[in-house]
């Protein structure tokens, strides 16, 4: 049966091109589908989507498991103004509250009961099923510390606006629990210590395969609870400096980096989001142009995916050598944000036209509301 391959790349570079067909070619994938934010990874480009049956790609998950966004309107009288004219003193508190940037870990006596009980309840199911009883050490004695952290990059906590409308978006995965994870199970599927990213299948079946799938569902899971930890923080800081009480009522909470098991099958998202008919997903732009809240239109031609993203048009090294503080101040006019030297290669100009890449998959989403940034939050 020939395989269905789908390209909906926006100027995708060669490199990235040529990653998507070496991942494709091989023989247990059945269906693969590039998305308009691609850009090169490692293994696989980052806006791909690879269905494949009886394996699993440790490396096409990629080292951030669970990356993804949260979105949850901020509700009652007056909200959204009250933020506006209290902007700098929320963002200094929320800066404070949650720990942000690289390595960055919190105190364990700063997370909510309701999330230390959850984080427990996924440990257990965790251990019911097949695991390696050291990986389970490691997460009992170091995962906790990891919730409720921002880490660093592309990741942001956002306040935005649509109308009158005052919404919360926040970019996050499982910070340094899935990274190390992805790297002892990327080293286990190749047999290497120095030359593991890249495609190294696991048999579903087998042993190694059912201990990835398990802490893959695990922190999976995982970053779902950070992101929504950090939610309870933000709207405790900001009810604590407007002096009213928020009703925060959840979207979305969604994955974008994944391998989910469906009719048989697992799919692989390394930076795209799930898009199923009437599926909600939030898909960011830049520090400057917000987020987009979309439905999916179900489409299969997209493998019921759309981007996760605008996608990198600069590397960060690139984007640090061309563009200046200046330029960077100035896209940011009007928004409360973390704008320094550190944060430069996340300058908007280091992203593809989100409107482009919007319009180039208008057939696998359609927008519910773009709201648009008033305070944007990024780790150093």
């Amino acid at each position: 049966m020939e395989k269905k391959i789908y390209n909906y790349g926006l100027n995708v570079e060669p490199e990235a091109l040529k990653q998507f067909k070496d991942c494709y070619e091989k023989e247990f994938v059945v269906a693969a589908a590039l998305m308009p934010d691609a850009h090169v990874g490692y293994a696989a480009p980052i806006g791909a989507v690879l269905i494949t049956k009886g394996f699993v790609v440790p490396a096409w998950v990629g080292f951030d498991i669970g990356c993804g966004m949260i979105a949850v309107q901020l509700k009652g009288s007056n909200v959204l103004k009250k933020i506006k004219e209290n902007s700098k003193e929320i963002y200094d508190s929320v800066k404070r509250k949650i720990p942000m940037g690289m390595g960055e870990l919190n105190k364990e006596s700063s997370i909510s009961k309701e999330t230390k009980d959850k984080f427990n309840f996924l440990l257990e199911k965790y251990k019911e099923k097949e695991h390696n009883k050291d990986i389970y050490q490691f997460l009992k004695s170091t995962a906790i510390k990891h919730i409720g952290s921002l880490g660093g990059g592309n990741h942001f906590i956002e306040i935005n606006q649509y109308k009158d409308e005052a919404w919360l978006v926040i970019h996050s995965g499982s910070r340094g629990i899935g990274y190390k994870i992805a790297e002892k199970y990327m080293i286990k599927a190749s047999g290497s210590k120095t030359d593991y990213e890249k495609t190294f299948p696991l048999d579903v079946n087998s042993e190694l395969g059912k201990e990835y799938l398990n802490v893959l569902d695990f922190c999976l899971e995982f970053a779902l609870l950070n992101r929504m930890e950090m939610s309870l923080k933000v709207v405790e800081s900001i009810e604590k400096i407007i002096k009213k009480k928020i009703d925060a009522e959840l979207w979305v909470n969604k994955n974008h980096n994944h391998a989910i098991l469906e009719n048989g099958l697992y799919i692989h998202r390394k930076g795209a989001t799930p898009a199923k008919s009437g599926e909600r997903g939030v898909i960011p732009g830049n520090m400057r142009d917000g987020c987009f809240l979309v439905e999916g239109l179900g489409n299969k031609k997209y493998l019921e995916s759309s981007s996760h993203g605008a996608g990198r048009v600069a590397s960060r090294s690139k984007a640090k050598s061309s563009f200046t503080m200046d330029e960077f101040k100035k896209s940011m006019e009007g928004i409360q944000g973390t704008i320094s030297l550190e944060t430069l290669d996340e300058a908007p100009m280091a992203y593809k036209d989100i409107h482009k890449v919007m319009e180039m998959q208008k057939d696998s989403v359609k927008i519910i509301k773009h709201i648009t940034p008033v305070i944007n939050w990024k780790g150093k």
